[in-house]
């Protein structure tokens, strides 16, 4: 796929418009397990980026994104900066030949962030954490095929999410609740889904 600079705008806009509209069930979650600031946070920094989206469109593809990372590392406060920052960052930084994506670049880019997730936040799938969803949406789309697969990882990210609420927390503020973290859906994992749905939804539509 060929991201022009309305194409790369758009999609940044649906990722940023879907995270802000459901910012207010975000901190709900983290209400119930946290420090209730997730949504907030992320709305805040969605919103710096979108205040500059016209200047991050002008760059390619993996430049934009990397933008992307800088200014919510910059602006979203809590463990959520320096963990989507990097994710978007690093996605960027590792696309080559960003003119002409191919699923398996994009693979290989999301490959390198989740390992620096893993190393961030000391974390692992079944720590109750966005890599609860990552790491499964990346696997759907590694097996895959083009653009008929979109679906699939959408739905998966959907049920991973939901897989988080009977899970303990091992990671992050809701790891000193213990066992009363469970019953609750991690509010990271549901924002890495949202994040998930939107890009699949958005690309559904260019394929």
């Amino acid at each position: 796929m060929k991201f022009d600079q309305r194409t790369t705008k758009e999609m940044i806009q649906a990722i940023a418009g879907t995270v802000i509209e459901n910012a207010n069930e975000l901190t709900e979650l983290d209400r119930a397990i946290g420090d209730a600031d997730h949504g907030l946070n992320l709305d805040r920094g969605f919103k710096a980026v979108l205040a500059k989206i016209d200047d991050i469109a002008a760059l390619p593809i993996n430049d934009a994104l990397n933008e992307v990372g800088k200014t919510l590392i910059l602006t979203v406060g809590g463990a959520s900066g320096p963990l989507y920052g990097k994710l978007f960052a690093t996605i960027g930084q590792h696309l080559t030949n960003p003119e002409q994506l191919t699923k398996e670049r994009v693979v290989t880019a999301c490959e390198e962030a989740v390992k620096v997730l893993k190393a961030l936040g000391r974390s692992d799938v079944g720590h109750k954490t966005m890599l609860d969803v990552l790491v499964p949406s990346l696997n759907q789309l590694r097996a895959g095929n083009g653009r008929g697969s979109l679906p699939d990882v959408r739905e998966r990210a959907r049920t991973a999410a939901q897989e988080t609420v009977p899970m303990i927390a091992r990671r992050g503020r809701a790891s000193f609740l213990g066992e009363r973290s469970q019953g609750h859906m991690d509010p990271g994992a549901r924002s890495c889904q949202l994040i998930v749905t939107a890009v699949c939804s958005f690309l559904e539509t260019r394929l």
